[in-house]
């Protein structure tokens, strides 16, 4: 059975979930006294539990983004405690057991193991504090769930690279560099992306990558190229951006001449300069403030009672594999190529054109329209 359920047709529900919300008076309202009892005044403490440092966006994003949004949810008096696992399952669960020690008011967990992170979910929920998973789906009785739509993602990428790589048939061989396996999105990513692609061309071969580390893609890269051949590898599907770095690295040890169609994910500022240069031809961008700032208010809205406001934000369902129907909301993706890099990253203020277009970039940039 796969966890992810979509409540209405895939992409049109994705697209209008924004104006839905809207309409609901959900983003960028805090609502009233009118709505339910408040159970919490404005002193509220948020738990932010995020996974790793290697992909940037957690630090760079998502904790200044909740941050900022919880203040501005609880005029100023509200807190958010954040707390970053370095990818160590068990510091997590030591980092979450503090919290639930702490006794904050609220928990945002982005799981490094969504399955070993079970029992502490359960332990919040004893104490009576709310669990909603940020990002990555949480086994446990999660309250909650924000995250994108990852089989979407997965799609979106395999699309990509198969336009990319042109007239194709089942005989042309591609590598598949997927996440860690704790990880669910990446099992969704994957599941989506085979979807498209089987059948369509040769898997000649596929990993799942520890840790979702780029060295280990790297050398997991470096072992396909010696078994298929540099030449005969016609694209690459990274699932996200710092692999794809790997995938490329390996690539130029192997003396590839010409660098294969290569995905990713996350828009990291390294992957859209490798865009904007050729190296890398895809990224997933993923609306980080839309993510993030609808996780605030979901986890304010629930401690302080609003039940109107947190059900109008949670309008899909999804299933994990200790849960059914969890309160969900899924926010759209766009695949970002060098045609579109000035109507998504910039566009939203994720990146200035100065930190893309460097000195090392420049005339790539000049090539596609991005100059001042």
């Amino acid at each position: 059975m796969r966890p992810l359920r979509r409540t209405a047709t895939a992409v049109a529900a994705a697209s209008t979930m924004t104006l839905s919300l809207a309409a609901c008076g959900a983003l960028g309202v805090t609502g009233d006294s009118s709505e339910a009892s408040p159970t919490k005044g404005n002193d509220v403490t948020v738990g932010l539990l995020l996974p790793e440092t290697a992909n940037t966006r957690y630090d760079k994003f998502d904790f200044p983004i909740i941050r900022n949004k919880v203040l501005e949810l609880t005029d100023k008096q509200g807190r958010v405690d954040y707390q970053n696992a370095d990818a160590d399952a068990s510091k997590q669960a030591d980092q979450l057991q503090q919290m639930i020690d702490d006794q904050v008011d609220v928990i945002l967990l982005d799981a490094v193991d969504s399955h070993a992170i079970a029992d502490g979910v359960q332990k919040a929920k004893d104490a009576g504090i709310p669990v909603i998973a940020y990002d990555r789906l949480a086994e446990g009785p999660i309250d909650a769930y924000v995250s994108f739509d990852n089989e979407l993602v997965g799609e979106v990428q395999a699309r990509t690279l198969l336009e990319a790589m042109g007239e194709v048939d089942s005989s042309d061989k591609i590598v598949m560099m997927n996440g860690s396996p704790t990880d669910p999105n990446a099992k969704q990513f994957k599941a989506g992306a085979l979807s498209e692609l089987n059948g369509t061309v040769d898997i000649a071969k596929s990993y799942d990558t520890k840790d979702w580390k780029p060295e280990n893609a790297q050398a997991n890269m470096a072992e396909a190229i010696k078994a298929i051949g540099v030449n005969n590898i016609k694209g690459v599907y990274s699932a996200n951006d710092g692999m794809a770095a790997g995938v490329i690295k390996a690539l130029e040890a192997a003396g590839a001449t010409e660098l294969p169609p290569i995905t990713g994910q996350d828009a990291e500022l390294d992957g859209v300069q490798r865009i904007v240069s050729g190296e890398q031809f895809m990224s997933v961008y993923k609306s980080y403030p839309q993510e993030a700032e609808s996780a605030a208010q979901m986890a304010v809205a629930k401690v302080q009672g609003k039940d109107i406001q947190f059900d109008s934000l949670t309008q899909d369902r999804v299933d994990s594999p200790t849960d059914k129907d969890i309160p969900s909301l899924l926010v759209p993706v766009v695949a970002l190529t060098r045609d579109n890099i000035k109507k998504t990253v910039l566009a939203d203020g994720i990146y200035e054109l100065s930190e893309i277009c460097t000195a090392e970039y420049k005339a790539g940039c000049a090539a596609i329209g991005l100059s001042k």
